[in-house]
């Protein structure tokens, strides 16, 4: 990462992060708890969600602060991070509630803050989550209601980018432990397209993949007979891209 040359705050640009994870059987987020408390009777006004986000320091890559931004809050490190959209409407901060966060904050509530949207993806079995001031939690996607902010709406759109890229790019072994199995791979496709597959073929499709390695192991501690294991050769994958990767349903 970069080196910050300095840490001032620049209080019109924000980076969203959307922080997928997946855990077997759900696609998760991760949220971060928002609450505003009275201050002399410490009486709470609303409670509810963001995602994961703050602001760029004036001398800061955005990808740089992307980065830091996640670590500050969650205390992950090196896990998978794309850009996908920038949100800048005018009304995107003007919601009750924001406002009040706002003020209460020290900040502006009528100032113009343009944010970048990126989306991470991990396998929430392999990551502990970190203390780092605020609350910060996994919530199904289908069961997540209003968010703070626009949230909602960046959620949607990066829900959508890792989509269409998960139909021509082999990035949903990001979701899974380093050794995982084919069903545990087909799942993670039907929770993000949202739909079933049909078991042989998926598994038609996913033999003609060079990079997807079969190991001489099973799984352990399993109610139902282990299945083969296997990992995904990122150094296979990137001697061989050239080659069409279509995974359209």
């Amino acid at each position: 990462m970069a080196n910050i040359v300095t840490n001032i705050i620049n209080p019109h640009i924000s980076v969203d992060c959307v922080i997928f994870g997946f855990d077997d059987d759900n696609l998760n987020i991760l949220l971060v708890d928002r609450t505003l408390k009275e201050k002399k009777t410490d009486h709470i006004i609303f409670n509810d969600f963001t995602l994961t986000g703050n602001h760029i320091y004036e001398k800061e890559d955005l990808n740089d602060a992307a980065h830091r931004i996640l670590y500050d809050l969650t205390g992950l490190k090196n896990i998978y991070l794309e850009q996908f959209s920038v949100f800048a409407h005018p009304e995107r901060l003007s919601k009750p509630n924001d406002k009040l966060w706002l003020i209460n904050q020290g900040k502006d509530p009528e100032s113009r803050i343009i944010s970048v949207g990126y989306f991470a993806l991990i396998a929430t079995n392999n990551v502990t989550l970190e203390w780092k001031g605020r609350n910060v939690d996994w919530f199904p996607i289908n069961k997540i209601k209003e968010l703070a902010f626009d949230h909602n709406q960046i959620l949607n759109s990066a829900l959508k980018a890792l989509q269409t890229k998960l139909l021509n790019e082999p990035i949903g072994f990001e979701l899974l432990p380093e050794k995982f199995t084919l069903s545990q791979l087909q799942k993670v496709y039907e929770v993000i397209l949202g739909t079933s597959l049909d078991k042989r073929n998926f598994r038609k499709k996913v033999s003609r993949m060079k990079y997807l390695i079969p190991l001489n192991e099973k799984q352990k501690g399993v109610a139902h007979k282990p299945a083969q294991l296997f990992v995904f050769s990122r150094e296979i994958y990137e001697k061989t891209k050239r080659n069409v990767f279509d995974f359209s349903i």
